[in-house]
Formats: C-alpha cells, sequence, structure tokens
C-alpha cells in the first residue's frame, strides 16, 4: 500500500500511546510500518533531501502536530506518551483524527496560525491529504527548480554557435574538467574536423583526456552521428567522448553507444540545463533558506 500521509498517522499513533507508559519514537514508527504493512522499499523511501525516510518523516509530523494539540508529550529525548487530554480523546473513539479534528483545541490553532498556508497546503486540506512541511518546501523548491530549467534550456538554444561553446567550456571547467577556464577554451576551440569539436583535459593533471562534441541542435542526434563521433575517437586512439546536443538522441543512438567499447557519455538538452543549474552556470542564488530543528543534546543537564 502507498506510504499514509502523516494525518492518516495520527490516530493509529495515538491509540499505541493508549496505555499510558512512555515509548521509544523508534519502536513506535517500526510498529505502525509494521500496521501498515509497508514493503522494505516504502521505509527506505527518501525525501527529496535525502536526509531523512518519508515515512520517518510523518511519523514525526503526526507527533509534533499532536504534541501541539496538547494530545502528547516528550518524557525523555527519543520519547513520547499520551497526556490525560490523549486519553480524552482516545474515550470519544474518533474515526479519525487530522488537522480539521485537532482544530478544536486553542493550542492548536495558535499554532497553526503562526504558519504560512499555502494553496497548495489549502487544496492538500480538501483531499484529506496534507503533505508535511518538509514535503511543502521539497515541492515547491521542485516547482521553482523545473521553471528554471525550461528557461535554461530555451536561453541555449537560442544562443549563438560562439556563445554555446563557451558555454560548454565554462561547465566542463565548473564540473573539475579542463584545468583553468583558459586552458579548457584553447582546448576545445582548437580542433573542428573529423567529427571532434574539441579535447579537454579528464582531470587538472592531464592525466588522460575527453574528446567534446557539441551541436547546437533543433532536431535528434541519430545514430549516424554518434557512429561518426565514435569512428573519430578511435582514429584518434581515444577511450572516452562526450557528445553534447541541445536537442535529443534518438532511441537508435542510445543503443548504439551502449554496445560499443568506446565510453561515450550523451548529455541531451534536459540533462545539459540539470548539469548547468547543479554547477551555477547561466543561474544566480536570489535566496536561501536554513531548514533548521531543535539540537536537544543542547539542554541535556549534567
Amino acid at each position: 500500500m502507498p506510504i499514509p500521509d502523516f494525518q492518516s498517522l495520527m490516530l493509529p499513533l495515538l491509540r499505541r500511546l493508549g496505555d499510558g507508559a512512555e515509548h521509544s519514537l523508534r519502536d513506535l514508527i517500526t510498529q505502525l510500518a509494521e500496521e501498515f504493512a509497508l514493503t522494505d522499499a516504502e521505509r527506505k523511501e527518501l525525501l527529496p533531501s535525502r536526509q531523512q525516510p518519508v515515512f520517518d518523516n510523518r511519523v514525526g509530523w503526526a507527533r509534533t502536530y499532536m504534541k501541539k494539540a496538547g494530545l502528547l508529550e516528550s518524557s525523555r529525548r527519543g520519547w513520547v506518551r499520551i497526556t490525560s487530554r490523549g486519553l480524552d480523546v482516545l474515550k470519544e473513539q474518533p474515526q479519525r483524527i487530522d488537522v480539521a479534528f485537532l482544530e478544536r483545541f486553542e493550542e492548536f490553532r495558535a499554532f497553526r496560525a503562526l504558519r504560512k498556508t499555502t494553496a497548495l497546503t489549502d487544496q492538500a486540506l480538501a483531499t484529506g491529504d496534507e503533505p508535511s512541511p518538509e514535503e511543502l518546501l521539497a515541492k515547491a523548491y521542485e516547482t521553482l527548480k523545473q521553471g528554471v530549467l525550461a528557461e535554461l534550456l530555451d536561453q541555449v538554444r537560442q544562443a549563438s554557435p560562439a556563445f554555446f561553446e563557451r558555454l560548454v567550456v565554462e561547465l566542463l571547467v565548473r564540473m573539475g574538467y579542463g584545468g583553468s577556464f583558459e586552458e579548457a577554451a584553447r582546448a576545445v576551440g582548437r580542433s573542428g574536423d573529423e567529427g571532434i569539436d574539441g579535447i579537454i583535459k579528464e582531470d587538472r593533471l592531464g592525466l588522460d583526456v575527453v574528446y567534446i562534441q557539441a551541436k547546437r541542435w533543433a532536431q535528434p542526434v541519430s545514430r549516424p552521428e554518434i557512429q561518426k563521433f565514435a569512428g573519430a575517437l578511435q582514429g584518434h586512439r581515444a577511450r572516452k567522448g562526450v557528445f553534447i546536443t541541445t536537442s535529443t538522441f534518438s532511441k537508435e543512438a542510445r543503443e548504439y553507444v551502449e554496445k560499443i567499447d568506446t565510453k561515450i557519455v550523451l548529455i541531451d538538452g534536459e540533462r545539459l540545463a540539470e548539469l548547468m543549474f547543479e554547477h551555477n552556470v547561466g543561474v544566480s542564488t536570489v535566496g536561501t533558506y536554513s531548514i533548521k530543528k531543535v539540537d536537544t543534546d543542547s539542554f541535556l543537564e549534567e
């Protein structure tokens, strides 16, 4: 079954604390995973930040929301227990505990007022599947990123061939190839024959080289173009090559590079934009937000 959203975890979590004893959050996560029959893959699925499993994060936010409503309390670091209010709620035998249910408590309403809800949150509440705050941030970031990637690729496709060559040089240097920008520019611009646009150092010491082909095309790159590049590499006794294009590669072209001994990496327009984004080529940072949490170790007394 799919990983339950954090609201769906509230009532099962509260029920497991109904004995009034304190429980380890780690044990509760394991018990709830078993209750929802999650697979190993679902247990290991990570947030977009790659810092925490999705399920663990959602259990954590189910705990946080119910703490804000006064149903739970932290007895000590990493442990939680039910409050008298939480026991009263269980006596009501609710069919579901969610954000709407918790709105009855003044403390929770104050907590919610501090959060800047978004259209995405409102839409999620309407469907009963509200993401956790980390997931909201991750989705917003991904939406912004995809917009930037699309605009980047559009700008590259409209640029002149000379600009495209300089862009490729800057990207390769930012990725750690070619030594200095000047060295890389001379290397990439010096060939231009036999299907090769340039040669660049694989590392700063120049222990190996990579042959470059860059095409600012609109139509897909077909297999014959890749075969021509592979033949040029063999003519130079080269073992490695990178073919960069602003368009795409045909299925036959991709299948061909999988079958030959020469290592050729294909970078299409979408991958090019992603690399530019990752290595800060053609983009600038307009804002940075640090996501922080309470460091409970700082509050431990000797």
